[in-house]
């Protein structure tokens, strides 16, 4: 093989094609029995296509595989609540009225009144199961439809075929910004009304996006079938309140900020006087009767809903659309190479916007509007709160992009991935071929004096990055392939031919 002699460029490239990750973790694995030494890559574990292609494919498929596994369960999944993943869908049984402390302190109620602009919704008792109906035909056939869903939010101003606003003037890129910020509490308000509404607990699989116009929407596997009018319902009457304080004005702009003082906290550079805490700011709000929300999050009116049958090979197809777009962020939804003069500015537009905007009650950006953050500390700079949701790439959702109710399968993602792992272990085991496996270097294996066998140590390349990076590179590559090789010699022996589902087509080391 004789990869070693390529370029570090033209290296990188076959790994690529190979399937390998191109920006390993590098370990020192150090055998104390024998002293032996050797450098060992692991795999970034990037799901962002722009930094790893590889590793952002395989989480894209194991993302799959979840999706899929859940979809259409006809029992119960057999576990005891398993620990969440990706949601927070554990909110308190009350109206959206209530203020939300997103730092988990103290809790402030506020008025339990549902809003006179939206609709009141049904309340049903919540069984305890998770499975939606059975229909039966005329000719006795059975089956267990489930749903396909997209959520969007409203409109902030006509925008063109590529997305862009008609006239940017006229745009909210305000409330566009504060929507996407706030898109995840909007959400868990919607699956806690859709339960109550239809009497079950309604589980979710579902993935936040980006539409042309850079704002996020939700396509959203649903278990069981729901009637459409029903669903159209819960979510015309979903809202989500934000009781902060006032941040219409800024107080504090760029050339006039406030000033840290030790043991006091953040001060006005003229007049001396210290800036309300966080809990003093929200004392002034819950005092004044005449308060209102400084935001309010709807979706908008447009809601697909499509009923989809496991045996139906539109099952399979909405999978890979759920999924196709995770490796992407928010901001891909311009291509950044053929962008036009228009998306730029658009794009750039809004994350302005999302830059200076608070995001949370700790966010830094509060001292612009002449109060103190939680956790107020010295050296928050206006602009650079270090919550992702400000970034470009993100525009507003730091948070997760796949969202996994908790008994979706009953599994982790772990789980997962350790299904895919068997299946190819299983595979190979079939033909006689035992699968490398690193967790045998577990620093838990013990030696002939009792100590740890194994010992990994971070690798400090030096002056030797490019060497090393070729090294590990080229012996991962000749890994992939010889493992490659004897997956499918041994799928031959087994019989299985191309069919191997838990592994979505992969191959040894994809899950590894």
């Amino acid at each position: 093989m004789q990869t070693v002699n390529l370029s570090t460029e033209s290296l990188r490239d076959v790994a690529l094609e190979q399937g390998v990750c191109i920006r390993p973790v590098v370990q020192e694995l150090h055998d104390t029995t024998t002293g032996h030494r050797r450098l060992v890559p692991i795999a970034c574990g990037s799901t962002q296509e722009r930094k790893c292609p590889p590793c952002a494919e395989r989480n894209r498929k194991l993302r799959a595989q979840q999706c899929r596994e859940g979809w259409h369960l006809e029992e119960e999944p057999d576990a005891d609540d398993p620990e969440p993943e990706d949601d927070a869908d554990d909110e308190p049984d009350s109206d959206d009225d209530n203020s939300d402390d997103d730092t988990g302190g103290t809790r402030r109620v506020r008025s339990t009144r549902r809003r006179q602009d939206a609709p009141d919704l049904p309340r049903l008792p919540v069984e305890n199961r998770t499975i939606g109906r059975t229909f039966r035909a005329p000719n006795g056939k059975t089956w267990r439809p489930s749903m396909f869903a997209t959520f969007t939010l409203p409109s902030y101003g006509r925008v063109n075929s590529d997305g862009t606003p008609i006239d940017p003037s006229r745009y909210n890129y305000r409330r566009a910004a504060l929507d996407a910020m706030h898109f995840p509490k909007l959400l868990d308000r919607c699956w806690q009304n859709l339960r109550r509404a239809v009497g079950y607990q309604v589980q979710y699989f579902a993935a936040v996006e980006p539409q042309r116009r850079l704002a996020p929407h939700l396509h959203a596997a649903l278990r069981g079938a729901i009637p459409r009018e029903l669903v159209r319902q819960v979510v015309a009457g979903t809202y989500h309140q934000l009781w902060w304080p006032p941040f219409d004005e800024v107080i504090y702009p760029d050339h006039s900020l406030p000033e840290w003082v030790e043991g006091v906290g953040y001060v006005d550079p003229h007049l001396g006087v210290t800036l309300p805490t966080w809990d003093e700011a929200l004392d002034d709000l819950d005092a004044d009767p005449a308060a209102k929300p400084g935001h309010v999050v709807r979706f908008g009116k447009q809601l697909d809903l499509q009923g989809i049958v496991a045996s139906s090979g539109d099952a399979d197809r909405r999978v890979g659309y759920l999924t196709k777009y995770l490796t992407k962020s928010i901001s891909e939804g311009y291509d950044e190479d053929t962008a036009t003069p228009a998306q730029r500015a658009h794009l750039e537009r809004l994350h302005q916007e999302v830059r200076w905007l608070p995001c949370s009650s700790r966010c830094w950006n509060w001292l612009r509007f002449g109060v103190q953050p939680q956790g107020v500390d010295a050296g928050m700079a206006l602009g650079f709160c270090p919550n992702k949701a400000h970034d470009r790439d993100h525009l507003g959702c730091g948070g997760r992009r796949v969202l996994v109710s908790r008994k979706w399968t009953g599994k982790t993602l772990a789980d997962h991935k350790a299904d895919r792992a068997t299946v190819v272990a299983e595979v190979l085991a079939s033909a006689g071929i035992a699968r490398p496996d690193i967790e045998r270097y577990s620093a838990t294996v013990e030696g002939p004096d009792g100590r740890p066998r194994y010992v990994w140590n971070p690798w400090r390349p030096g002056e030797r990055t490019a060497p090393v990076y070729r090294q590990v590179l080229t012996h991962a590559i000749q890994e992939r392939m010889r493992w490659r090789t004897q997956f499918e010699r041994a799928k031959q022996r087994a019989g299985t031919g191309g069919g191997c589902s838990a592994t979505s087509g992969g191959a040894p080391g994809d899950d590894g």
